[in-house]
C-alpha cells in the first residue's frame, strides 16, 4: 500500500524538506507554529500527504465531522501534510510537512518521509522540535540540535544536543536518514517548562530565525515578531503577578549566575 499519497507534481528545484510534529515533539507548539506561519508566508501549496489510516489510532485522535456548505457531513481526518514553497529568485524551493506525531508503525513511517524526500530531490531533511527546560523567560530562546555529519553541524552554529532517553518520531526519521546516509539536521528551541501558555511565539520565532540563517531564506518574520514581543509582555505580567513563580524565578537566576 502507498501511504504518501502525491495530489500534485510541482517542479521542485533542490528543495530542503522541513517538517514538526504536533505533540511529544512540540512543546508550546513552537515547531507546528514555525512551518504553519512559513506556509502562510511563502504561499505554500499542499501537493502531497500521508494516508493516516496505518499511523494513528483513531480511538485516541479522533477525526473531526464538519458541516460542508450547511447541508452534509463530511469527514476531516488526522493528516501530515506537505506543502511546496517556490521561492524565485533563490537557489532552492521548500517542502513544508506538518501534522501529528503518529500513533503506531514509526519505522514505516520515517521510511516513507525518506523516500518522499528523495523521490522529490530533496537535499536534506530540516526537523524542528520544542523541549521543556530550566531555563529564564526572560533570555533569548536557547536553540540546540544535531546533525549526523560533522559539517552540517558546524553549520548549524548552535550547541549539539547532549540529550539521551525517550525519543519522538523526530529522533526516529534522523536515524533513518543516517541510515540512507541522507543529511538531516535537527533544531530544537528549549521552552521554560513553568510556563505553560501555548503557543509559544518566542520559541516558534527562534526556531525560524535560526532555520532561516541555515538555508539562507529571506522570510518576512514581522508578523511572528510582534507575536512573540506581546507574549513577553503577557507573561513579564503573569511573573510579577504570582509570588511563587516570581520567587521560582528568581531562584534560576542565582543558579545561571553560580554557573
Amino acid at each position: 500500500m502507498e501511504v504518501l499519497r502525491l495530489e500534485k507534481s510541482p517542479t521542485l528545484r533542490r528543495p530542503v524538506v522541513v517538517m514538526a510534529f504536533t505533540g511529544w515533539n512540540d512543546a508550546g507548539e513552537a515547531a507546528s507554529a514555525a512551518v504553519r506561519y512559513l506556509v502562510r508566508q511563502l504561499s505554500a501549496g499542499r501537493f502531497a500527504h500521508i494516508d493516516p489510516e496505518e499511523f494513528f489510532d483513531f480511538t485516541v485522535q479522533r477525526p473531526q465531522v464538519r458541516l460542508a456548505e450547511g447541508t452534509h457531513r463530511e469527514l476531516k481526518w488526522t493528516e501530515n501534510e506537505f506543502y511546496a514553497a517556490l521561492l524565485p529568485g533563490t537557489e532552492r524551493d521548500l517542502v513544508l510537512g506538518v501534522g501529528p506525531e503518529p500513533h503506531l508503525r514509526w519505522k514505516t513511517f520515517s521510511r516513507a518521509v525518506v523516500d518522499f524526500a528523495q523521490r522529490c530531490g530533496a537535499e536534506m531533511i530540516v526537523t524542528l522540535g520544542g523541549f521543556l527546560a530550566e531555563v529564564l523567560y526572560s533570555r533569548p530562546v536557547q536553540i540546540t540540535g544535531f546533525a549526523a555529519d560533522p559539517e552540517l553541524m558546524k553549520n548549524l552554529g548552535i550547541a549539539s544536543s547532549r540529550y539521551e532517553g525517550p525519543t519522538g518520531i523526530v529522533g526516529v526519521i534522523a536515524d533513518t536518514c543516517r541510515e540512507r546516509q541522507f543529511p538531516s539536521a535537527s533544531l530544537w528551541a528549549a521552552l521554560p517548562h513553568y510556563i505553560a501558555a501555548s503557543p509559544n511565539p518566542r520559541g516558534s520565532l527562534a526556531l525560524l530565525m535560526r532555520l532561516s540563517a541555515l538555508l539562507n531564506l529571506h522570510t518576512d518574520l514581522t508578523e511572528m515578531e510582534q507575536a512573540a514581543a506581546e507574549f513577553e509582555v503577557k507573561v513579564n505580567e503573569a511573573v510579577a503577578q504570582d509570588p511563587q513563580l516570581s520567587a521560582y524565578v528568581r531562584e534560576l537566576k542565582k543558579r545561571e549566575f553560580v554557573h
